[in-house]
Parts: C-alpha cells; structure tokens; sequence
C-alpha cells in the first residue's frame, strides 16, 4: 500500500511499433536508473491483474512503478523528462486519494505532461 504522503509514479512504454521486449528492456533500463536516484523511495514492476482462476501473477510488459516524496516530484519529473523525451509513453500520477493519467508521444506532449503531474503532486 502507498503510504499517504508518497506519490505513486508508474510509467509505461507504450509505443506499438516496439516489440514487448523491447518495450520490457527500456522499462527496465529505466528502472535501474531510477534506482539510483536518491529521491525515488521505491521502485518496482507493475502486476498484471490475473483473470479469476489463473494460475501465475506475471507483470505489465513495459511498465514501472516509482514511489517518492512530493517533495522529490518535481526532480524526478525533470529527470523523467530528461530520459522519456520523444517516446511514446504513459504516466499515471497517484497521491492523496486522487489520480492523474496522461500519454504521451512526442517531446511537446511530454513537456506538457510533466507540467500536468508537477501541478497535481503540489495541489
């Protein structure tokens, strides 16, 4: 469970030209990444919700999940936007109670979706 003043972060490679592992290995890379930022608390794949019955959890192929402190949004932002810029992805914000989903698939989308979450993390 997300502790009430952590902001949920899960970025997904959601480019359809990209093969699942290829969209699988950048999610990855940029978790490693992230990993070594000192303003991400946690950093983990995302589970795929299994139908009833299943057999086996599996993971979303591409997708990531990043919890930090909204003191340490806007840098992980800036980082995210630094790293992501012209790939098509989708950010889906969560904090307080409240969630934000954006995509985006160019560097000008990608500006405006990080403007998006800075402003929903401070408010």
């Amino acid at each position: 469970m997300t502790d009430l003043s952590s902001i949920q972060v899960t970025i997904g490679f959601t480019d359809e030209s990209l093969l699942d592992d290829e969209r699988e290995t950048a999610a990855l890379q940029l978790g490693e990444q992230l990993r070594d930022l000192d303003e991400v608390e946690k950093i983990c794949r995302v589970p795929e919700i299994a139908p009833d019955g299943s057999k086996g959890l599996g993971f979303l192929t591409g997708f990531l999940m990043a919890e930090v402190n909204p003191a340490n949004g806007k840098k992980l932002f800036g980082f995210l936007g630094n790293r992501l810029s012209g790939k098509t992805i989708e950010l889906e914000v969560e904090g307080n109670g409240k969630k934000l989903k954006v995509k985006a698939s160019s560097r000008e989308e990608l500006i405006m979706a990080i403007a998006q979450a800075e402003k929903f993390i401070q408010g």
